[in-house]
């Protein structure tokens, strides 16, 4: 039987004889899992923990209550941590700095100097929400989105006050790729439900989509963004009034542009109010970049959530510098 031990990040194998009760060590083998981590740069010596482990091995100690005594060690060290640590003022920049630079002394990017430890800064202060007696908030996980884009030199790297993603406007040669202070509505389906006699649900489609643009654009919006499809006469009838329509947005994204700008995601047209149309926003603008088009709504007023955007030679040299951050 093999069994495998994991303590404190060190992976221990090697096989047991339950009928013997014997420990094989010849076909014994060891690995250190050290996790990817900027802090983690230092090379500890784990000799003096694994001959403490072969001692209660060879008693044919569980290997459930030997992790029991490491997890014990860790709770130890945690209080001891506890009582040498320091506080830091967050929104000291400089202090900051120093701490970020200390991650990442060792990393590629460090020969580049300050510029991602600035991205990583600006980043987190950017969607951090204060919760309260002391508690601080920071979801770079669904609010911080990195976009990687070959090209360019790395400095042209940037953190966008607002949401990047990779779209275009439904009918660029109709509607506008560039709005100053756009009004936005979020996640409004504008196609038709169709069913089986389609001779007859013709014009009700018809209907039904006029209908639905017709209560869009009571709010006089810029710009109408959906996860769902826009259907062909629904584009035409927000062209003709001057608006511009992104679809089949990822759910994600449309997340984070109701998170950077104050508009609220609406499922149903009827549902509507003033108060859902997002209008924090400066600029809307859709850039060829490559061969691809990239939608920016940026130059927010209280964003919640941004972008990272990476510019560099090439894809390895991106994904080392996003690894990095």
């Amino acid at each position: 039987m093999i069994t495998h031990l994991s303590l404190c990040g060190i992976g221990l194998n090697y096989t047991y004889n339950e009928v013997d009760g014997v420990i094989n060590w010849q076909n014994a083998r060891c690995k250190v899992e050290i996790l990817s981590h900027p802090l983690y740069d230092h090379v500890f010596d784990i000799d003096e923990m694994l001959h403490v482990v072969e001692a209660f091995i060879d008693k044919i100690y569980h290997s459930t209550v030997i992790c029991q005594a490491y997890i014990k060690a860790l709770e130890d060290a945690v209080v001891v941590l506890d009582k040498i640590s320091m506080p830091i003022d967050t929104k000291d920049r400089a202090t900051m700095l120093g701490l970020v630079k200390s991650c990442i002394r060792m990393k590629f990017t460090s020969q580049f100097g300050d510029l991602t430890i600035d991205l990583a800064i600006d980043a987190t202060t950017i969607v951090g929400v204060d919760l309260g007696q002391g508690l601080r908030e920071v979801d770079i996980k669904n609010y911080i989105k990195v976009e990687k884009i070959p090209g360019g030199q790395l400095e042209d790297s940037q953190v966008l006050k607002g949401v990047m993603f990779n779209k275009d406007v439904v009918a660029p040669g109709k509607m506008r790729r560039k709005i100053v202070n756009p009004h936005t509505i979020l996640n409004a389906p504008l196609e038709y439900k169709k069913e089986e006699d389609w001779g007859v649900l013709l014009t009700m489609e018809g209907e039904y989509i006029e209908n639905l643009c017709v209560q869009i654009l009571k709010f006089k919006p810029d710009l109408v963004i959906t996860e769902k499809c826009l259907s062909d006469l629904a584009c035409h009838y927000l062209s003709k009034a001057g608006v511009s329509a992104i679809r089949r947005l990822r759910k994600a994204d449309n997340n984070r542009i109701a998170k950077a700008y104050g508009a609220v995601i609406v499922n149903m047209v009827d549902e509507l109010q003033d108060f859902d149309v997002g209008n924090d926003a400066g600029l809307f603008e859709v850039k060829k970049i490559g061969d691809e088009f990239f939608a920016f709504i940026v130059d927010c007023k209280d964003p919640k959530a941004c972008t990272v955007l990476l510019r560099g030679a090439s894809k390895d040299l991106l994904n080392e510098v996003e690894r990095n951050l």
